[in-house]
């Protein structure tokens, strides 16, 4: 589940923008992104035994800070807000990219963007209507195609003769960014290991968390880091930053601009990345309407929402919830020329939540003990504090470089959210 919701659409697509920006070092921007996500899935991993429930984007700061239970609260708000905000920006974006990847590795597709992103939609809801181990198993067929899928494509690009070492030279400065480039865009590739928190966040529903939890976001990192790290080194080796900045409509579908360029002789590649493709964004799609509907249900519980999306269905899970996602889901993905406006919203919505649930970690081991045999993140009090400073460090680029008017905006939505909680919980007082 945690693999299948990492490997998404954001190394089929997002993929070309780190590379535009920062060439060959795209390698390690991704890398870097692996680390803060490691750390920040590990101290998800942590704040779930210490608070096992699921919805933990709420829970974990709700419990975890302010003085007092309501200021708990509006922390907890402040993270659920910006994390379904990030989550809807990252479905839709994914079902944009269906009928993108579709329409161009099968013909019979062309112009049917928008019509493949709504079914798309469709279907996940549809999956997020039956039981959880339903869902899993379903998942997990989707991801067990992926990886064989992601591995022919790495294999072909390293047999075929067309990947060409020179073009790696030199590392820092091909990229649009400049030297700062790699940099720049971890927070982007960040989006790519979002779901390492899949399990941590859906805590109530895992066997033996205290050990499955931590267990499976170790293990769900390493198989993504090195099937990420393939396709990225494969793809700059056959596609370089400069012809990417020269066609711009190849910075989404970067896999293809190889297909289309360097393994041009062997046509079945560019179906089997469409196939690759679809299953990545599909299996994405599932995941992070789970958390999200998840997170809602948490929400509603205390009263922050409408008590009936709070409610399971017959087969245990959240519909309403899910419901309430799938809504702007299928109207954004109606509007798919705003796409990178979507996902710099996205991107920077995910560094918030991330930023409030690393430091309710720092705040829970100073209030609370650790409950007996949970399990404790590794490297103390070093671990969170070396994540949010990264994630700091990786936003200064955007701010210099006149990233405001992204920073206004969303400082204008969460706003809004505050607002909103504030009528409401005046509603629930009363």
């Amino acid at each position: 589940m945690i693999a299948g919701g990492m490997i998404g659409s954001s190394i089929f697509s997002l993929s070309g923008l780190t590379i535009t920006a920062a060439g060959p070092g795209a390698i390690l921007t991704w890398a870097l992104a692996a680390a803060i996500m490691l750390c920040y899935g590990l101290v998800c991993a942590e704040l779930s035994t210490r608070f096992p429930k699921s919805g933990g984007v709420f829970v974990f700061p709700s419990k975890a800070l302010g003085k007092t239970e309501e200021q708990g609260r509006l922390w907890g708000w402040f993270s659920t807000w910006g994390y379904i905000n990030s989550n809807i920006v990252a479905i839709s974006f994914a079902a944009i990219y269906v009928g993108t990847y579709l329409s161009v590795g099968f013909p019979i597709f062309e112009g049917k963007q928008i019509p493949l992103a709504i079914i798309s939609i469709l279907f996940i809801y549809a999956l997020n209507s039956v039981k959880f181990a339903l869902a899993g198993k379903v998942n997990n067929l989707l991801v067990l195609g992926l990886a064989l899928t992601m591995i022919i494509y790495i294999v072909v690009a390293f047999v075929s003769g067309a990947w060409d070492g020179a073009t790696l030279t030199p590392f820092f400065t091909q990229g649009s960014a400049g030297t700062t480039g790699f940099l720049a865009m971890v927070p982007t590739a960040m989006t790519g290991y979002g779901s390492i928190v899949a399990m941590a966040f859906m805590v109530s529903e895992v066997r033996n968390p205290n050990r499955n939890v931590p267990k499976s976001v170790l293990i769900a990192m390493i198989i993504v880091l090195c099937l990420y790290l393939g396709i990225i080194l494969s793809t700059v080796g056959m596609v370089s930053a400069g012809f990417l900045m020269e066609n711009p409509g190849m910075q989404f579908i970067p896999l293809y601009a190889a297909a289309f360029t360097k393994l041009a002789s062997i046509p079945w590649i560019s179906k089997l990345i469409s196939i690759a493709a679809l299953l990545a964004l599909l299996t994405t799609m599932l995941t992070v309407m789970s958390l999200s509907s998840r997170a809602v249900q948490a929400v509603a519980e205390k009263g922050f929402m409408p008590a009936k999306l709070a409610e399971n269905n017959k087969a245990g899970v959240p519909l309403y919830g899910a419901t309430l996602i799938t809504v702007p889901c299928l109207i954004i993905a109606c509007f798919p020329q705003f796409t990178s406006t979507i996902v710099s919203f996205g991107a920077l919505f995910a560094a918030v939540t991330i930023s409030i649930n690393i430091i309710s970690l720092i705040v829970a081991r100073k209030k609370f003990d650790l409950p007996e045999g949970a399990f404790h993140a590794p490297g103390g009090k070093v671990l969170p504090v070396v994540a949010l400073g990264l994630i700091i460090l990786c936003y200064i680029p955007d701010i210099i470089g006149g990233g405001w008017v992204i920073w206004a905006y969303s400082i204008a939505w969460y706003a809004c959210g505050l607002i909103y909680y504030k009528v409401r919980n005046s509603k629930r007082n009363s």
